[in-house]
């Protein structure tokens, strides 16, 4: 996920007076009603920072208060600050992207694969303290159809399990074991096989396959044990898809993912690429999961590195940067 280091240099220099702008969904993570905003506050106004809180209680208004965080950062020469989960990082990156003003998160997800990924703590104290003294580091962004994801971006059966889960979070709860069991119950179901092509620099292929994930976070590609994590340090991004699956089989590429070896099955197709057209028969728009958001693209779907970085506040230490 880093860039090459070609990149030029960061488009400002952070001079740690930088005033915030932060987008707080509220609805995020799994805090008491009001707790991350005090934490935020706590720690902002203990350091003497001027910060503006702009909380966000419908998800549906993200985009429109991403830009006006956006820009009244470009206005102030400020920074701008997702506090949410995967979702509102994605939603907030967006507009960011191209802006010219540096992008700080407070993460607040259920895996928080994005933050962990640059030693950027889902403790909204600790995270306030990377916002208070840091250095900015180039992050490779996806696109898909110019939406931007900075996780993962996935069609087919992955994008059905994000929308089971969430249906189970609404009954039990917020957790990785409410997750894990949504995931088992969605996989013995029947899933219909999507029909693909899949063209690259390289050439093209078609396939029958229950889904196609396109990742862009070394975490979860070493956590799940696909090979290609080297991919994205190149500044690439990582497709991964299977053959047509029975049911048994799904729960078989379930298990090993848990263990680490998903990369060694013998039915799942990986590679890195630069840039990726998908085209699928009978379909002329279908959904598309990035960073656990779902919407529904028109296709064929285009996949490809952004031509610029989104510029990260990471912590300063280096050893911080590798916590994961």
């Amino acid at each position: 996920m880093a860039i090459p280091s070609e990149i030029s240099s960061p488009p400002v220099s952070l001079t740690g007076e930088e005033p915030l702008f932060i987008v707080l969904n509220t609805g995020s993570g799994r805090h008491a009603e009001g707790e991350v905003e005090r934490e935020i506050r706590k720690g902002l106004a203990a350091a003497g920072r001027r910060f503006v809180l702009l909380p966000v209680r419908d998800g549906r208004r993200l985009p429109a208060t991403a830009r006006q965080a956006v820009a009244q950062a470009q206005a102030e020469d400020g920074i701008v600050v997702a506090a949410g989960g995967d979702g509102t990082l994605n939603a907030v990156s967006q507009a960011v992207l191209g802006s010219g003003r540096p992008f700080g998160i407070l993460p607040q997800g259920t895996f928080n694969y994005f933050g962990r990924a640059f030693g950027i703590s889902q403790q909204t104290d600790e995270a306030v303290q990377v916002l208070l003294d840091a250095v900015l580091k180039p992050v490779t962004v996806g696109l898909v159809n110019d939406r931007v994801f900075l996780v993962n971006a996935s069609l087919g059966l992955y994008p059905r399990l994000l929308e089971d889960r969430e249906a189970w979070k609404q009954r039990f709860g917020r957790s990785r074991t409410v997750a894990f069991w949504s995931a088992l119950v969605t996989l013995s179901g029947a899933h219909r096989q999507l029909t693909l092509t899949l063209e690259t620099e390289r050439g093209s292929r078609a396939l029958r396959s229950p889904t196609l994930v396109v990742g862009n976070n070394p975490l979860q590609l070493e956590q799940i044990g696909v090979d290609e994590i080297d991919q994205l340090a190149q500044g690439r991004l990582v497709a991964m898809t299977a053959r047509e699956l029975t049911p048994l089989a799904l729960y078989g590429l379930l298990l090993r993912g848990l263990l680490s070896r998903l990369g060694d099955a013998e039915n799942v197709i990986t590679f890195g690429f630069d840039s990726l057209t998908v085209k699928l028969r009978g379909r002329r728009r279908v959904k598309v999961a990035m960073d656990g958001e779902i919407c529904r693209l028109p296709t064929p779907l285009e996949f490809r590195v952004a031509p610029e970085p989104l510029w990260l506040l990471v912590p300063r230490q280096p050893a911080q940067r590798e916590q994961g």
